[in-house]
């Protein structure tokens, strides 16, 4: 009877197969380049009041706030579109090797994001920005395809939820940034800060081998004929559901999570607290947002080998939708809103970890030799979406007065979300596609 159980213990909990130095050396190193691009990603949003009300007037506009929301919104809309064109980094990855375009990526993302220290302009910030996107764009899908060719099946699914979490103790490390050098050193530092992943991008390079899975021909798949395929029948309806289902996500992370810091330092404003504690409680905000998507990106595989990835991810829409609602559309105006908006941040951020489901869910829908051109095709039409409802984000604050019920409508792509999932392909307890 006791060798019965035992056996039965062992089937219910295999022994994972050990990772090898080179895996584990890869991921630190992809998880660390993914980190820094959370950093880089986030800074405008916590530093946007500041570096708009100098700029701005520099630029022959008036820094109402008014203005700076919606020259904001313009701004976050011309990052997304950066991070759409870095769809380019996909075929480049299936051409010439994972690890040399994530390194390419990187460095673009920390040199333009340092250069962004010395706009004289809100327009040469947004080239800035616009490049700097580019780069930080081509990270998730590099980063998410290397772990899951890298890592054993029989980890990478969690592999994909640890990578995930990387993005957001980016948020973290940039709240904290903002905390100490941001409040005392300005935007423009903080900016600066963002130079550090080019050290990243050079360790890259240098020392991060190519999953083993990935073989390089020299007549390999050209670049056009790679994003062809990804249209091909067998592959039509995986691209264009992920794609809009990506779209939703990313609305959400820019509708929602992004406007965290102005909605917080708004609040703090209209509850007569000063500037600098204003941007400190922004920063324990934009803190409680990352740690708590930290957690939903550990829960987002598990749920996902449980129900399955539609299901799973129809969970965190729904919770998603609704706490964006309640924060930007109810708590948001209350007169005394300020620390109920802080712990509706804990909701916003859980459910922002849909993410992790895509890190897992992208790669098992395509075969190895098209498998980063579509992750990074499909990343990019989805922040293209992102950008379109920033552009209409930022006529509605500006004609609405208020960034509150402009962003509490976004609630209603995640309702179109739901909608789609029930078309995209299953992939549950199917192997990583050779």
């Amino acid at each position: 009877m006791s060798s019965a159980m035992t056996a039965s213990a062992t089937r219910e909990k295999p022994i994972k197969t050990p990772l090898s130095r080179e895996q584990i050396r890869g991921f630190w190193t992809v998880y660390l380049g993914w980190v820094l691009d959370g950093v880089d990603s986030v800074i405008f949003a916590l530093v946007l009041i500041p570096a708009m009300t100098e700029l701005l007037p520099n630029s022959g506009i008036t820094a109402t706030p008014a203005n700076i929301a919606m020259y904001g919104s313009l701004l976050f809309g011309l990052f997304l579109i950066g991070w759409g064109l870095s769809f380019i980094w996909g075929p480049l990855a299936d051409r010439f090797g994972r690890v040399k375009m994530l390194a390419a990526s990187i460095l673009v993302y920390s040199l333009f994001t340092g250069a962004a220290a010395f706009s004289e302009n809100i327009w040469q910030l947004a080239a800035f920005r616009l490049i700097a996107g580019i780069g930080v764009g081509g990270e998730w899908a590099l980063a998410g395809t290397y772990v899951a060719e890298c890592w054993p099946e029989d980890r990478r699914k969690m592999g994909a939820g640890y990578l995930q979490t990387g993005y957001y103790l980016g948020f973290f490390i940039a709240a904290l940034l903002n905390y100490t050098v941001g409040a005392t050193y300005g935007w423009r530092v903080m900016f600066l800060c963002g130079l550090f992943p080019a050290f990243v991008a050079i360790y890259t390079a240098l020392k991060v081998k190519e999953p083993r899975k990935v073989i390089i021909e020299a007549t390999g798949p050209k670049v056009h004929s790679s994003w062809l395929e990804i249209f091909a029948p067998a592959f039509r309806r995986r691209t264009l559901t992920s794609s809009a289902l990506v779209g939703v996500a990313i609305v959400g992370l820019w509708a929602g999570s992004v406007y965290e810091a102005t909605a917080v330092v708004t609040l703090a404003t209209r509850a007569g607290i000063d500037h600098v504690g204003a941007v400190h409680l922004a920063s324990i905000g934009a803190a409680i947002l990352s740690l708590s998507t930290i957690l939903g990106c550990l829960i987002a595989p598990w749920l996902a080998e449980r129900v399955g990835r539609r299901k799973a991810l129809g969970i965190y829409f729904a919770g998603m939708a609704a706490s964006i609602v309640v924060a930007f559309g109810w708590v948001f105006y209350m007169d005394d809103g300020l620390h109920l908006f802080m712990v509706s941040l804990v909701f916003l951020g859980f459910f922002g970890g849909n993410f992790a489901i895509f890190s897992l869910w992208l790669p098992e829908q395509y075969p190895t030799r098209i498998r980063a051109t579509a992750f990074a095709f499909n990343a990019s039409v989805g922040r293209f979406i992102g950008a379109g409802v920033n552009f209409l984000l930022a006529a509605a604050i500006h004609w609405h007065g208020s960034l509150g019920a402009p962003i509490a409508w976004t609630a209603a792509a995640f309702v179109a979300g739901i909608l789609i999932l029930p078309f995209a392909v299953e992939t549950r307890d199917q192997t990583l596609p050779q």
